[in-house]
């Protein structure tokens, strides 16, 4: 078989559930062989991402590379429709990615092992998929399969209020998804053509306010997942009750999903409400950034301190995608990767703390740092990517978000202005809170108690590679941005073009308002 037409993405995505079935035939009482093959089966998978992307992917063609389609239910017009841009390329690599990893995260995982990783290889698949399908019936598929997974992890292997939480996240989720198949339902029986392909669905002619409406009902769905204050309570509970794995999941893959579907549906699909809807998106990603920030400062569980932080730098991402330039747009891109890797890191942190700890509560920790000088050491260096420290990815990516949306001519001034200083007190606020945080662990005075009742070992060889394996990509990033930016520049250029020429820009559409409205006959009284 010629290697270019070889089913790569197809293959990518089936492997790890056709391998997570064989998971109850392994014989395999204390979970020792499990994860092994776990971890073989994570491995391999990724190195045919990694492999798919080196030899079949042109970076220079914006359009959709490795595409497959197949008929699966020609009668409901659904079609197994794959492929893979400059959006979804870069995503696809980190799911695999911060998923092996996690897969050796949880090595300590004794209780029902085969069904941890037998869930953990299930939704890896379907994470791909969600990056990867290019029809619309089956991205809400694939998007509801992810959510399964996530609701058992939580559900039996999370803290004490883990029910109250799971239950919480399929809730918001699921009901977020309706939006999906709504909207997804009407745009394919829209017109003349009934049709679910994205590229077709693209290319059909929506009336304006028929955008408008198909944009707010997406909008909800993706304001759950990415997620978008006030739709974000669940995430905070979520994290407050998951597991390390789990939380690496959580805060490097499934927030993306987020961000990637609103560029995907929302701006690649419906541009012309895009430039009615985009200022809503800037006061939202404002809110975020502001809110989001101040809640985490004033957090004294780390877990939920950890997941405010979060949602704080997910509003960078709303900005740039509504920035209307090609530096904005791509700094929403760049922050997406750069914040699944730092958050995973972050996350697996506060996980092996507490291993440790056993608390998760500031106000009993303090002092801890000269007991486990590595843990410290990682610890400091992942929160520093977080405030954004120059020569790490987040700072680059904030950076851009930041120029891009200042040199924007798509709002007023006045506006920009506004936003601009909002942004910069977000920025300020993230070293308080972190910074904070980690005197409050490392810091001070040792509580007696702790140190006396608990055993503080220090980080251990697996715990150190899996960091080292997540910093390496946030300081080169850091250092050299275009590792990863050239990798969609061409495919964020192609759109922020076409997002600019579908519709005059704001700012374009109030100066003809207002000349139009000096240039009027006035009426005598």
């Amino acid at each position: 078989m010629n290697i270019a037409n070889f089913p790569w993405l197809t293959t990518i995505i089936l492997f790890p559930i056709a391998a997570s079935l064989l998971l109850p035939v392994i014989p395999d009482k204390e979970g020792k062989t499990v994860r092994w093959y776990s971890l073989i089966v994570g491995l391999i998978d990724f190195a045919l991402i990694v492999y798919a992307f080196y030899t079949g992917y042109d970076f220079s063609n914006p359009d959709l590379q490795l595409v497959e389609s197949y008929p699966w239910v020609p009668q409901m017009g659904l079609n197994w429709s794959v492929g893979a841009d400059g959006l979804s390329m870069p995503l696809i690599i980190l799911t695999g990615f911060i998923t092996t990893l996690a897969i050796l995260a949880a090595w300590p995982v004794t209780f029902k092992p085969k069904l941890f990783y037998f869930l953990i290889l299930a939704m890896y698949g379907g994470q791909i998929a969600v990056f990867a399908v290019q029809d619309m019936l089956l991205f809400f598929l694939v998007w509801e399969l992810e959510l399964v997974p996530i609701y058992f992890l939580l559900s039996i292997w999370g803290g004490k209020r883990r029910q109250y939480a799971a239950t919480k996240f399929i809730l918001y989720t699921a009901g977020g998804s309706l939006f999906i198949l709504l909207s997804g339902l009407t745009m394919g029986f829209y017109g003349d053509t009934v049709t679910f392909d994205m590229r077709s669905l693209a290319l059909k002619d929506f009336a304006l306010n028929f955008q408008l409406a198909l944009y707010a009902g997406f909008l909800i769905a993706y304001a759950v997942k990415l997620p978008i204050i006030p739709l974000h309570t669940w995430l905070p509970d979520a994290h407050g009750e998951a597991t390390a794995p789990v939380h690496m999941l959580l805060a490097g893959i499934l927030l993306k999903m987020g961000g990637y579907a609103l560029i995907r549906m929302n701006a690649q699909m419906l541009p012309d409400a895009h430039a009615y809807f985009a200022p809503v998106l800037v006061v939202l990603g404002v809110v975020n950034i502001i809110y989001a920030a101040l809640t985490s400062f004033a957090q004294r569980n780390l877990k939920r301190k950890i997941a405010y932080s979060s949602i704080s730098h997910m509003g960078f991402v709303m900005i740039g995608i509504a920035s209307f330039t090609d530096l904005g747009l791509s700094g929403a891109v760049l922050q997406m990767v750069s914040h699944g890797l730092i958050g995973a890191s972050l996350f697996f942190l506060v996980g092996a703390t507490y291993d440790r700890t056993h608390t998760l509560m500031l106000d009993e920790m303090g002092g801890v740092g000269q007991r486990m000088p590595k843990i410290f050491a990682m610890f400091t260096t992942c929160s520093m990517a977080s405030l954004a420290l120059p020569g790490m990815s987040g700072f680059v990516a904030e950076l851009m978000v930041f120029v891009g949306f200042a040199t924007s001519d798509a709002y007023s001034s006045t506006f920009k202005v506004i936003v601009v200083f909002l942004m910069a007190v977000g920025l300020i606020l993230t070293p308080i809170y972190l910074l904070s945080m980690l005197r409050e662990i490392f810091y001070g005075k040792e509580n007696e108690e702790l140190v006396s009742h608990q055993a503080l070992i220090d980080a251990e060889p697996r715990e150190v590679f899996i960091i080292a394996c997540l910093l390496i990509p946030i300081i080169g990033i850091g250092f050299y941005p275009k590792l990863l930016t050239q990798m969609y520049d061409a495919t964020t250029v192609q759109l922020t073009a076409r997002l600019r020429n579908s519709v005059p820009t704001l700012a374009q559409q109030k100066d003809d308002a207002l000349r139009v409205s000096l240039n009027a006959p006035k009426i005598a009284n």
